[in-house]
């Protein structure tokens, strides 16, 4: 059975990049080397390895690693943490009121 993971890796200017890959061990390596020069964590090294879990249907891996990116850092950060009761709330709107 493939396992596939999808990853998160915190940049040296504090950013996070989230990623999915079927061999974490060779793509933790290849961005710790900069192998792709275009690549977003290319000028962000150091990265460190701060979050992963693993799936066994790629399509499921593939929609979390979309929804995953589309969160704020907050939010991230929170999964990192393994703050999962704040996740709703972090995904709640902030909405400016005009007073």
């Amino acid at each position: 059975m493939k396992i596939f993971h999808v990853y998160i890796l915190e940049c040296s200017d504090g950013t996070f990049y989230t990623g999915i890959t079927s061999d974490l061990t060779k793509r933790l390596q290849s961005h710790k080397a900069g192998k792709y020069r275009d690549s977003y964590t290319y000028s962000r090294r150091p990265v460190k390895l701060v979050f992963s879990c693993d799936f066994t249907e790629a399509a499921q891996a593939i929609a979390t690693e979309k929804q995953i990116k589309k969160w704020s850092k907050a939010k991230k950060a929170a999964l990192i943490s393994g703050n999962f009761d704040q996740l709703p709330n972090l995904a709640k709107k902030k909405f400016k009121t005009n007073k």
